[in-house]
């Protein structure tokens, strides 16, 4: 069975021979560890890193948003800054904190970026079909933050808070800008034919979401399901991603349209991600990175992988596991996840 097999079987309950797991490294790692260091954890675990091929010397790749104090300016006028090389930044630059702007507000080209970054479609269409030669899984979708987020980068968090509680007008005008423009980029991505739609936005907070269920209901859901539509017209598998305590929001996400589901482990609580969606919304669960992996031992490591895969895994499939490492985590809780995951990634096969 290759991936793309296994990962297709996963998703729709179908049996898979094993839990697709993923292990990335942000950029910013390779200058806050030693590179060697890095390279022999990854040399050792061929199954999270099956294309792995040794470096003498690692040279990372940052995003536009993701240079230490060089400010970007993304399409949609929102200036981007970082502190630090590889991690994302924030905005701090707000194009839109005046209402008076709207009317002459510029807005982007789906043909030439996805709102974050420039994009040139032919080049990726050349990506994608190379992808399906090699038997790989397509995975298309809009950059992360493309709704929700996107109006805070524009107009400012607070702003856009108190705009769905006024019902002021010129918020719904705005977010019917960006839903055509992220309908263009929608729409561009199917033309490729993917196997799987990704539309990733954080709502949750540690405690909460990031706005009221009903205004999420008023506001954003109706974008979200317009975005997700032709996606699950086409076939696709329609993937949601968000950070943070999304509980009260779950079930309105998959009344959406959602299939599968990124969400965070400790943050939303186990026992609570097993009752709401083991065994029929796939889960495609973000390993903590807040407390056990960080600040546990090796053994308590173990332990939480396997717990999970217990509570939310079945021999018919429906749980993805992934986990992002940023600087911070000590080497020996490393090499237990990666462990970890290459081992109990066959706990059911």
């Amino acid at each position: 069975m290759t991936p793309r097999e296994n990962f297709l079987r996963t998703v729709r309950f179908e049996r898979p021979e094993s839990i697709p797991m993923t292990f990335h490294i942000n950029a910013a790692c390779w200058h806050h560890y030693d590179p060697n260091a890095l390279q022999d954890l990854m040399e050792a675990h061929p199954f999270l890193f099956p294309d792995f091929q040794r470096q003498e010397r690692v040279e990372p790749v940052y995003e536009l948003n993701q240079l230490k104090d060089k400010p970007y300016t993304d399409p949609w006028q929102c200036v981007w800054e970082t502190t630090d090389d590889g991690i994302t930044g924030s905005v701090h630059q707000h194009p839109l904190l005046n209402w008076e702007s709207l009317a002459a507000f510029p807005v982007p080209d789906p043909g030439a970026s996805d709102g974050t970054y420039p994009v040139d479609w032919s080049a990726l269409q050349s990506r994608v079909e190379q992808q399906k030669r090699d038997g790989k899984l397509v995975c298309g979708g809009l950059p992360h933050g493309h709704t929700f987020l996107r109006l805070q980068d524009l107009r400012g968090y607070e702003n856009v808070i108190f705009d769905m509680i006024d019902e002021e007008p010129r918020l719904n005008t705005l977010i019917e800008m960006l839903a055509d423009f992220n309908l263009g980029v929608v729409n561009r991505w199917l033309e490729l034919k993917p196997d799987m739609m990704s539309f990733p936005e954080d709502l949750g907070m540690q405690v909460g979401p990031m706005l009221s269920p009903d205004n999420f209901r008023t506001y954003i859901k109706p974008v979200y399901e317009r975005l997700m539509a032709p996606a699950r017209e086409q076939g696709c598998i329609v993937h949601m991603h968000s950070d943070g305590d999304i509980r009260t929001l779950a079930a309105d996400l998959i009344d959406g349209g959602v299939e599968a589901i990124n969400l965070q482990d400790l943050v939303n609580g186990i026992d609570w991600i097993a009752d709401a969606f083991a065994g029929r919304t796939c889960i495609d669960l973000d390993i903590d990175r807040q407390t056990i992996t960080p600040y546990g031992t090796p053994a308590q490591v173990d332990a939480l992988i396997r717990e999970e895969v217990e509570k939310l895994g079945t021999k018919k499939g429906g749980l993805i596991m992934i986990y992002g490492l940023y600087p911070g985590v000590p080497l020996e809780n490393i090499s237990a996840l990666m462990n970890a995951m290459e081992t109990y990634a066959f706990y059911y096969a």
